[in-house]
């Protein structure tokens, strides 16, 4: 008879439901893992009210926090950010990244860098850099500088000690 506490995670595949935001004036790119199950619900990145990257992003550019995904997509684009993920598809228990694993995860296609002028990566936490070291550094040749995690499972920092962090993004702007 199993252990009460033995019960199996249950991991699903999740394919990515949407894709990148950029222009041709993007600058930066800040890369995310895989949308979290409540921001594939609602169709857009970063959809949980608990996640902070919405109130980071708009720190970092001085302007109120938005509220639609046209509101948010006005902010990066108008700001020279480009918003996308480094896997296309991976098992991940409910949103969970630290759940996330190489062996069955499958990176984005980055082709689109150049129709940009991104000349900085940025990535939202220590899995997304996992995932842009296994997958995506070859393509871009370009060093990733990670950003501590928007989510609120990262609650080891402050708001305000997240932001003087994600400030740097400013720099390339």
């Amino acid at each position: 008879m199993p252990e009460k506490n033995s019960v199996k995670k249950q991991q699903n595949i999740v394919t990515h439901p949407f894709g990148p935001v950029y222009d041709r004036n993007s600058k930066v790119l800040v890369l995310g893992t895989l949308p979290s199950e409540r921001s594939r619900e609602a169709g857009f990145y970063y959809a949980h009210p608990t996640n902070q990257f919405w109130r980071l992003i708009a720190a970092v550019c001085g302007c109120d926090v938005p509220r639609t995904v046209d509101e948010k997509k006005r902010l990066l684009l108008g700001h020279g950010i480009a918003l996308w993920d480094v896997f296309s598809s991976a098992s991940i228990h409910r949103s969970s990244d630290g759940s996330i694993r190489r062996s069955d995860a499958r990176g984005c296609d980055v082709t689109w860098l150049g129709e940009t002028q991104i000349r900085a990566i940025f990535v939202n936490g220590k899995k997304a850099l996992d995932g842009y070291n296994w997958f995506l550094r070859g393509q871009t040749g370009l060093d990733a500088v990670c950003l501590p995690s928007s989510s609120a499972a990262n609650a080891g920092r402050s708001l305000k000690q997240k932001l003087a962090e994600w400030m740097i993004i400013k720099t390339y702007l």
